[in-house]
Order: C-alpha cells, then sequence, then structure tokens
C-alpha cells in the first residue's frame, strides 16, 4: 500500500485552488454556489475570493460579476435578510436578538437587518414567540435550580430578553430565589 496517494491529492487540489478563475468562469462558479444554496453579497465574495487572485483585479472580477448577478436578481440582500427572517420566525421560533445576530454574521448591513427585523416582528409579540418556541421544544415546568439555568439559556440562545423569560417562568410559579440568580449580563448574547 502506497503512503503518498493522499499528499498527491493535497498537492493537485492546492494547485486547483491557486488558480485564478477568468471573470466568466467567476461568474459561472457564483451562479454554481448561488443554486446550492441562498447567499449574502459578503458570503458570495468570501467564497469568490478564494479563487482570483489577490488585489486589485481580483477585486474588480469579483465587483463586476457580483454586479452582474444583482442585475440579473441572482443576488438581493434584502430578499435574503426577508427570507432568512421569515424562516427563521417560523420554523425555529426564534427571537429578533438571535436572527439579528445571525444575519450580521453573514454581513447584511445594519440597516438593512434593522429594517427587516421591524417588519417581521412587529405583528408578533416577543412573549407569543417565546411560547411557541417553548412548545416546539417541548419544554417543561423546571422543578429545580439546574433545570431553570438550562431552560433560560436556551430561550437566551434562541434570542429573547430577560423581560420576556422572567414572566415566562413566573407563569410557571418558579421560585424567585431560582430567577434572581440570573441577571441580564450574565445571559446575554455576545454582540
Amino acid at each position: 500500500m502506497a503512503f503518498g496517494g493522499n499528499s498527491n491529492r493535497k498537492k493537485k487540489r492546492a494547485t486547483r485552488e491557486r488558480q485564478s478563475l477568468d471573470e466568466a468562469a467567476l461568474y459561472a462558479y457564483a451562479v454554481y454556489s448561488l443554486g446550492r444554496k441562498m447567499r449574502t453579497v459578503a458570503e458570495l465574495k468570501r467564497l469568490m475570493r478564494r479563487r482570483v487572485e489577490q488585489g486589485e483585479l481580483g477585486e474588480a472580477k469579483m465587483d463586476a460579476v457580483v454586479g452582474r448577478l444583482v442585475e440579473n436578481k441572482y443576488l438581493n440582500d434584502a430578499r435574503y435578510a426577508a427570507d432568512y427572517t421569515r424562516m427563521r420566525q417560523e420554523n425555529q421560533r426564534f427571537g429578533r436578538r438571535r436572527v439579528q445576530q445571525d444575519l450580521l454574521q453573514r454581513g447584511v448591513h445594519g440597516e438593512l437587518v434593522a429594517s427587516t427585523l421591524d417588519a417581521a416582528y412587529s405583528d408578533l409579540p416577543e412573549p407569543e414567540l417565546a411560547r411557541r418556541y417553548i412548545e416546539r421544544k417541548r419544554l417543561r415546568k423546571p422543578t429545580n435550580d439546574k433545570e431553570t439555568a438550562r431552560i433560560v439559556r436556551s430561550l437566551v440562545r434562541a434570542g429573547f430578553s430577560m423581560g420576556t423569560i422572567f414572566p415566562l417562568l413566573k407563569a410557571w410559579n418558579v421560585d424567585e430565589a431560582s430567577m434572581e440568580t440570573f441577571s441580564e449580563a450574565d445571559m446575554d448574547l455576545p454582540e
């Protein structure tokens, strides 16, 4: 059995990755990538950056491809943000903060994120969405501090504020002493 076969594949892959694509091939790659998964402009540029040479020439190719994709309506950050928000809200029942964080990580501009979230979350109050999340996850009334902490962490990860979580815990008649151990600073999502 030869041990060099794996290193040859790595060399071929490294050679392939170093070759820079021309604009037509880069456009085809971008369309293929968008066909597999919806992406933002920032995500697509991150993918394309590996396929072009560094510097102004590579940036110019990427800008031309992105411009063409936007013109052909294959790429639209506003539509991406709206669809992503709707899917996260309807399917996972995530709160506003979680969706906001996810969109910002994907490279959607802050103003666009704010306007999209305002439109999506204006009709549905956060406590109602949190109740739906609890039902979806089949969370039960906690019986001790450890279970309470687990539920609170789950709700915070899902994007709900402590102002929404505490009334839900009170509705379950959770011990006040258990709830006092949690603070906004301890359970806050990283920005």
